[in-house]
């Protein structure tokens, strides 16, 4: 991940710099006096070792084990089977924003943080971050950790050899709409016969996410078919992929993490945590020929971020919320974002002068804090996720588009699309 370059020292150095002065979050200290264990459970990378001891100094009465394991699709699916089972999950899980549609449906199962958490917390995260934690009946089950704000990710060099601008500023046009994306897109192809993006289901799903409606409509009703606008992004990528723009990877595949380094395509949708994969896969010999622009087709959009919930399950639900409410606060998410480049959804973080002034040498010294704040604030709204939302992305249109890429008819494709949808959601 990204690395920022924040030098607060302290907690209170850092909630100087969030401008949250009066109004320090709060600790958790008010539910038990008594010797606490708590778990909580993550995946992939939270930054949340350092401030898991930071809190256990801070609060000697509690003991935590933290749970991490690597992939969030097992992770999740291990957590559906424990909530139906009645039994093992943590006193604290968190929740990828992706399958947030599946648990809020099973809302239930966990506690209301707005009635055992600490009060007055709805303004510390943007409305939409905020929002998204949220069942149908205003039960807040979910705290927002980070957001994955979109920009796009560009290798400038193959730019230069195919002989289309390069620079920041002009691409900004270039990456304006979907529309001017994919011409650009056909005159890289002709120029170089290399590939433009990474794979076909890495910008629909892009696509699909800008829209007011998805997969599922509110009333939890499939809408795939009737949703016209989803269709109309199926055939620009399916007539994008036929015209040689797509590398045909499956992300974060092995053959997908080489090809960042052997320049197997050009663009990249980037949300703000993809800088690590970037650098990570591209190595040190590719640093200065990516670079991150400031702008993504329609405007913006939000790809990545989860929650942290307090399962019903959990024997010290109080002491958990509040742990929770304590590692989402500003100047925690700004000790996550220096650890692992997770982007906060906190306001207060997101105007703190760290994250603002913070660059990365890899793409330029582009200031990174500043351009996926900015970003950020182009997403004016949570696209409903439904029951099995992020199924249909993952196991139905996912594999639909690589048979497309494969050789299958658009047609063909988006047949197979949408009766795989249909099996999932009756």
């Amino acid at each position: 991940m990204l690395r920022a370059l924040l030098t607060c020292a302290s907690v209170l150095t850092l909630v100087a710099a969030c401008g949250g002065g009066s109004e320090t979050p709060p600790a958790a200290s008010s539910a038990s006096s008594g010797p606490v264990d708590l778990t909580i459970a993550t995946f992939t990378e939270f930054g949340y070792e350092d401030l898991l001891k930071e809190y256990e100094q801070a609060h000697p009465n509690v003991k935590i084990t933290h749970r991490k394991v690597g992939q969030g699709g097992p992770y999740h699916q291990d957590m559906l089977t424990k909530l139906s089972a009645g039994s093992g999950l943590a006193d604290i899980q968190a929740l990828e924003e992706g399958h947030v549609s599946t648990f809020i449906d099973k809302a239930d199962k966990f506690n209301d943080l707005n009635e055992i958490g600490p009060k007055g917390l709805e303004d510390r995260w943007l409305k939409w971050k905020y929002d998204g934690g949220k069942a149908k009946d205003g039960k807040l089950i979910g705290y927002g950790t980070d957001i994955g704000p979109l920009a796009m990710c560009v290798r400038t060099d193959l730019l230069k050899d195919a002989g289309l601008p390069s620079d920041p500023a002009t691409l900004k046009t270039t990456f304006a709409t979907w529309d001017s994306y994919f011409a650009a897109g056909d005159q890289f192809v002709k120029a170089t016969g290399k590939a433009w993006f990474d794979s076909s289901s890495q910008i629909f799903n892009a696509m699909v996410n800008q829209l007011d409606t998805g997969y599922i409509n509110k009333d939890d009703t499939l809408a795939i078919e009737s949703n016209a606008k989803i269709k109309q992004a199926w055939d620009k990528v399916t007539g994008a992929a036929k015209r040689g723009q797509t590398a045909k990877l499956t992300a974060f595949s092995n053959e997908w993490n080489s090809g960042f380094k052997q320049g197997a395509f050009a663009t990249k949708t980037c949300p703000s945590w993809m800088l690590g994969v970037v650098k990570k896969q591209a190595g040190p010999e590719n640093a200065g020929k990516w670079a991150v622009v400031e702008a993504f087709p329609e405007g913006g959009g939000n790809w990545g971020g989860s929650y942290l919930t307090v399962p019903k399950q959990s024997k010290h639900p109080k002491e958990a919320a509040e742990l929770a409410a304590w590692l989402t606060a500003p100047e925690q998410q700004l000790k996550a974002f220096k650890t692992t480049g997770n982007f906060p959804s906190q306001v207060k973080a997101m105007e703190s002068s760290e994250l603002l002034s913070s660059t990365d040498e890899y793409f330029g010294g582009v200031k990174v804090g500043e351009l996926f704040a900015n970003q950020a604030k182009k997403v004016s709204h949570a696209q409903y996720k439904g029951p099995k939302d992020g199924q249909i992305q993952e196991n139905v249109t996912s594999p639909a588009l690589a048979a497309v890429e494969q050789g299958s008819s658009p047609e063909d494709g988006w047949k197979q699309a949408v009766d795989g949808a249909k099996k999932l959601v009756r």
